[in-house]
């Protein structure tokens, strides 16, 4: 019997975050990813959750999310592992959620190997995803830390960018490319150079590779972060001696992205793949990736979500979201954005999407935390 580097993988959903640029429709009672963004019927988690099962089947899927967000998140995924429902007790950015998950499983399992996925993206073609990940996972297992890179269709600012080298010769992994560097969220003006050169991927949130390698990157960059998660897993599966671990060592962990704490030095010693994805991939970041979700790729279409909604438009595009049954009307406004919630209303442009977190980091410095 032939075994591949998929009979040892694990995937990871970081399900953290509130997806402040989609406010007021993102929470933080009722982030993202527990919401229905494409009109599939259910949330996104649950679109994750489906896309990731088949890989290495449900037992094997990992979820890290927020104390606050257990009971949604367990309903959404009734067949979520008790055992794989980390709880952070407050964020600690995404180097800790992954690594900690790492840690645990590779403390359960030595060499495995584990995918972390994001709870909150959009992928079509299946067929496609899959197949990068099994060539992602073919990388991991040759002691790389791989990512899966999307084509870029503009010079979006939100992303990080790899800039791919030549190919490379391992097994199992046709298709992966030597990462030449790495770099997140890059300005305007660097974004629009790097799309032009044709040789940049965005980074689509995906990172495969051995948990004891990611360890190891976090170690070199993050030593005192590494300690820490290092002892969080070495009591995670004993409930007695976890709870005063974790409220000692979390809160102290430092914040940082996974992209700046592993992509971006793994990328300069050359320890960084890339698998191009050639699936569709949008990571909903904004109101306006929102309306080319749900429109069809037909710019002058109205898009409208919400079960209630009551909306009369006439030479209008753009989208309308509404969790009230308030009667909407839209007349001759083009990329219109209109959230419409029963405690808040959000009126924008496509255009100016990106500046609904400004928004939402007013609010919380005036104090009026009960919208947020």
């Amino acid at each position: 019997m032939t075994h591949t580097a998929m009979d040892r993988f694990y995937s990871v959903i970081p399900a953290g975050g509130i997806g402040s640029r989609l406010w007021p429709l993102s929470r933080a009672d009722a982030p993202k990813f527990l919401h229905d963004l494409t009109g599939s019927g259910q949330t996104i988690l649950r679109d994750t959750w489906d896309r990731l099962a088949p890989l290495a089947g449900e037992q094997r899927i990992m979820v890290v999310t927020g104390r606050a967000h257990r009971a949604a998140v367990e309903e959404q995924l009734p067949t979520l592992a008790d055992p794989n429902v980390v709880l952070e007790s407050e964020p600690r950015d995404s180097t800790a959620a992954i690594g900690l998950a790492a840690a645990i499983l590779e403390r359960r399992e030595p060499g495995v190997i584990i995918g972390s996925f994001a709870a909150d993206h959009v992928i079509n073609n299946q067929r496609l995803f899959r197949q990068a990940v099994v060539e992602a996972a073919a990388a991991a297992d040759a002691g790389y830390i791989a990512l899966v890179g999307i084509q870029p269709t503009e010079p979006a600012i939100g992303f990080g960018y790899i800039h791919t080298g030549g190919a490379t010769d391992i097994a199992g992994a046709p298709s992966a490319l030597a990462v030449d560097s790495f770099v997140e969220k890059p300005d305007l003006k660097t974004a629009v150079r790097y799309v032009a050169g044709g040789d940049y991927l965005w980074n689509a949130s995906m990172f495969i590779s051995r948990a004891d390698r990611l360890l190891e990157e976090i170690g070199r960059s993050e030593p005192e972060m590494l300690a820490g998660l290092l002892e969080l897993a070495e009591v995670w599966d004993d409930p007695a001696a976890r709870g005063p671990v974790v409220d000692r060592v979390w809160p102290a962990l430092k914040k940082i992205a996974i992209d700046y704490a592993v992509a971006e030095p793994a990328a300069a010693a050359g320890r960084l793949v890339v698998v191009p994805g050639h699936f569709d991939w949008d990571d909903v970041g904004d109101f306006a990736s929102l309306s080319r979700l749900n429109s069809g790729g037909r710019k002058s279409d109205l898009a409208i979500l919400g079960a209630d909604a009551r909306v009369l438009a006439d030479a209008s595009s753009g989208i309308v979201v509404s969790q009230t049954k308030r009667v909407i009307s839209l007349i001759g406004v083009r990329d219109i954005v209109v959230v419409d919630t029963p405690d808040a209303l959000l009126v924008t442009t496509s255009e100016n999407a990106q500046r609904v977190k400004a928004v939402v980091d007013a609010l919380r410095l005036s104090g009026s935390s009960d919208v947020l």
